[in-house]
């Protein structure tokens, strides 16, 4: 009898030892899995030899203007210059990809589409994002595809109006890209274009801001980069205090405390503080004064 149980219960536990050991084995494969789409993500980039990485690279431009008279094709198949974009009081994202991509570009924007629905500021209202491709045999009947799934995706009514797909002649993009500072290059043996992930933020009149890189965007950071393409302009007063207290870190790749103006305007408020203190305290003794006076007065 004790051997019966004492066999049942080794069942059951080998059972159980052995459904314990498939789980751990499941948690490395997926384990793995991950591993093997993050490392497929980067594919692009990471698999060149140290020259061809020199190829792929951002020179910052930062403070200088691009070109406005470039003409790309919008995804409605209408030309455009890029000047119809600017002067308008509102800052510009340029996202430079292509549509054909096989997994970067998409990444590039899914991270903007995140980032966008992460912040209150929204497309055509408050900034304009141009996507324009540098593959020149990309044609505006595959942008407008593009343009529809992202525009989904961003699920805000009216952005189509400000978040344009755009096509357009090799001369003019890679005019583009270089006063933006992005390298990219045609790799004939993959037959796919090679380039850096990252956004430009550009001010109103076409001046090279901020670069924020990566496959994924704070939106702290993407608002910020707003607020700093439009110089306080857009947006409330808390954000302009909010973007005087942050400022870019190179090193971070992100927008961090400026301690100084935090301390700055800490200072600024308590001597604010104070003085409605010192003002209620002065108004109390002109309200007591008149007062006494006139007691004295009655007796």
């Amino acid at each position: 009898m004790n051997k019966n149980v004492t066999t049942g219960r080794g069942t059951r536990r080998a059972r159980l030892l052995n459904r314990n050991r498939f789980s751990f084995w499941d948690f490395f494969f997926l384990i793995g899995l991950i591993f093997f789409n993050i490392s497929a993500a980067f594919s692009q980039v990471a698999d060149y030899a140290p020259d061809e990485l020199k190829k792929i690279d951002v020179v910052e431009k930062l403070g200088e203007k691009i070109p406005l008279d470039l003409t790309f094709t919008k995804e409605n198949g209408q030309e455009f210059t890029l000047d119809s974009f600017f002067h308008q009081n509102k800052p510009v994202i340029i996202v430079l990809a292509y549509y054909n991509c096989p997994m970067l570009c998409s990444l590039v924007l899914n991270g903007l589409t995140e980032a966008a629905r992460g912040i209150d500021f929204k497309p055509a209202e408050d900034y304009t994002i141009l996507t324009i491709s540098i593959a020149p045999d990309e044609t505006a009947e595959l942008a407008a595809a593009k343009k529809k799934n992202y525009i989904q995706a961003l699920g805000m009514p009216g952005a189509d109006a400000g978040w344009f797909f755009c096509v357009g002649d090799s001369s003019q993009s890679r005019a583009l890209a270089d006063a933006l500072g992005f390298k990219y290059f045609w790799d004939e043996e993959r037959q796919e274009w090679a380039h850096p992930a990252v956004l430009h933020f550009l001010s109103k009149e076409g001046k090279i801001t901020r670069y924020l890189y990566g496959l994924q965007y704070k939106p702290q950071d993407f608002r910020l980069g707003l607020l700093e393409a439009s110089q306080g302009k857009i947006g409330t007063t808390i954000d302009r205090i909010v973007l005087y207290c942050f400022h870019y870190d190179a090193n971070s790749e992100g927008y961090v405390v400026l301690a100084g103006n935090v301390m700055k305007l800490g200072g600024l408020v308590t001597v604010v503080i104070l003085g409605i203190f010192l003002g209620i305290l002065w108004l109390r003794h002109r309200v007591k004064t008149p007062a006494l006076s006139s007691n004295k007065e009655a007796d």
